[in-house]
């Protein structure tokens, strides 16, 4: 009984962070720290296993957490208080690697998705504060939109090592992007990127989106899109870029 009623608390508290934009201040801001802190971690430390999540690495300092949305959706989520994009933990010396962690934790989807999943069907995304109903930093992992995929292979020849305003436009909103040639994460951090790269961007974390969509390059050889948008309320663009992946995962199909 006890274990049902675990299991019910965790399905309440992860759907009140999957509300739509238009309802995100309805939303528990704490759902996903609760869960993290309150249930995996404690979990993992007794010996049972990282249950609710699907992964916890005490050492690393993260949690991977399937989300209630989608066959293939995961989130990365710090074991440490971080509240997001905004936090001045992101920026810091020694800081763990959450971005390489969560692509390497893109072999969950392929588990759940019952194939391989090419790494250019893959897609990490972190929502501005606008854009998310959560206080506790998490990456969303995911399949890349078909017709995100699409347009980036297209203006792969634009695409430079250092940032440039992407056309055409994504989901309706502008992005910047730059590629990176590498087969992994573990050098790059797609934060320092951002606030070192894009004018502003340092002082104003709170309010950019970054996607980073694995691809395969131009010579053939792996690497990135690191995508970066601004929110703007006033111009509808609240700075989610979760808006470039596709839950449904439909490029596999």
């Amino acid at each position: 009984m006890q274990a049902m009623w675990t299991l019910a608390s965790r399905l309440v508290v992860l759907a009140a962070f999957v509300l739509a934009p238009a309802t995100l201040k309805a939303a528990d801001p704490d759902a996903l720290w609760n869960i993290v802190h309150g249930q995996c971690v404690p979990s993992e430390l007794d010996g049972s296993g990282p249950a609710p999540c699907s992964l916890v690495d005490l050492h690393e300092g993260y949690a991977v957490l399937k989300d209630i949305r989608g066959a293939t959706q995961f989130l990365l989520i710090p074991t440490a208080r971080v509240t997001g994009i905004e936090d001045p933990q992101v920026l810091a010396p020694g800081v763990p690697n959450y971005w390489e962690a969560a692509w390497q934790a893109r072999t969950l989807m392929a588990e759940r998705a019952g194939r391989p999943v090419p790494r250019e069907d893959v897609g990490l995304a972190i929502n501005s504060v606008h854009g998310r109903s959560q206080n506790q930093l998490h990456i969303h992992i995911d399949c890349l939109n078909a017709g995100v995929k699409q347009a980036l292979a297209e203006a792969a020849g634009r695409i430079g090592e250092g940032w440039s305003r992407l056309a055409p436009s994504l989901s309706g909103h502008s992005y910047f992007a730059m590629r990176v040639e590498a087969p992994d994460l573990a050098e790059v951090d797609p934060f320092k990127l951002v606030a070192d790269g894009i004018p502003s961007a340092a002082a104003d974390m709170g309010d950019q989106t970054i996607v980073v969509a694995g691809a395969v390059l131009n010579d053939g050889k792996p690497g990135f899109y690191i995508l970066d948008d601004h929110a703007d309320i006033a111009e509808g663009d609240r700075g989610s870029g979760e808006e470039l992946l596709d839950h449904q995962c439909l490029v596999l199909h």
